[in-house]
């Protein structure tokens, strides 16, 4: 058997792979019983956790329910999935059972919901997290010197937000980064208008208006016919452009204790 046919054939079994996760994932999220539906809310969460994380790398950690905080001391609402960096920041302020982890350590946060899209509380949950501020300040140690001041260090960033929704619905909407929709025939990916090159989502999610990148598009990282081999593909480049140089503001999260005890 010649080289090229063992990798044909390598190439086309990981490629299977990754059809039948999608329909496995489809099938789970629309499992149905007497009429009733098995995957509600809680169950649908632990679905899409598990796919991303088999598609995204262990440097992630992935949360679910859980609060973003900011070193101001605001706090958005409940958010169904958080993937946040565990290098960067290898810590997240817990009550309980509840945790709240730090805006400058997240990467992507997912709304999970069934067929039914409320816009007004999907605004106000996207405005809960738009209003956290990511603070300068990090300090840490580079290769010549100890670092903490711009433009030497990445001033803000964003989470990726991400829909995830049982119907096509979700595309109508250009609220979220990214809308994912299973249906029992399989799963959808689109991204947000004004998400088609690797410079525009860097200067969204980054902030920073002069990227001097190669300009490439999302549309070249298709894969025709394997939704998840797409999404890994598409979903891990945009991973790479935000939060690693995010520099946690230890100081600033400091302050925010000692204030804040101090007034009680």
């Amino acid at each position: 058997m010649s080289k090229e046919k063992d990798t044909k054939e390598i190439v086309d079994q990981i490629a299977e792979n990754y059809k039948e996760l999608e329909k496995k994932v489809a099938s789970e999220l629309s499992l149905k019983f007497n009429e009733h539906h098995l995957t509600t809310g809680h169950n649908r969460e632990e679905i899409w956790m598990s796919l991303f994380r088999q598609i995204i790398p262990m440097k992630f950690a992935i949360r679910q329910g859980v609060f973003l905080i900011d070193s101001q001391g605001k706090v958005s609402k409940e958010v169904d999935l958080a993937v946040f960096d565990e290098q960067y920041t290898p810590y997240i302020f817990n009550y309980g059972k509840i945790h709240f982890i730090p805006i400058e350590a997240v990467a992507m946060v997912v709304q999970c919901k069934s067929k039914t899209l409320k816009n007004k509380k999907l605004e106000k949950w996207l405005w809960s997290i738009g209003e956290l501020s990511t603070e300068e300040g990090g300090i840490a140690r580079i290769a010549t010197c100890f670092t903490s001041l711009p433009p030497k260090t990445q001033k803000k960033t964003r989470p990726l937000q991400v829909l995830c929704h049982l119907s096509d619905e979700a595309h109508k909407s250009d609220h979220f980064d990214l809308c994912i929709s299973s249906s029992p025939k399989g799963l959808k990916i689109k991204w947000k208008d004004g998400f088609s090159s690797i410079e525009d989502i860097s200067k969204t999610l980054n902030g920073i208006e002069e990227v001097e990148i190669v300009n490439e598009s999302l549309q070249n990282l298709e894969v025709p016919g394997n939704t998840i081999l797409t999404l890994i593909l598409q979903l891990n480049q945009v991973l790479m452009l935000i939060n690693n140089p995010m520099l946690f503001p230890h100081y600033a999260y400091a302050r925010l204790f000692r204030e804040k005890l101090r007034a009680e």
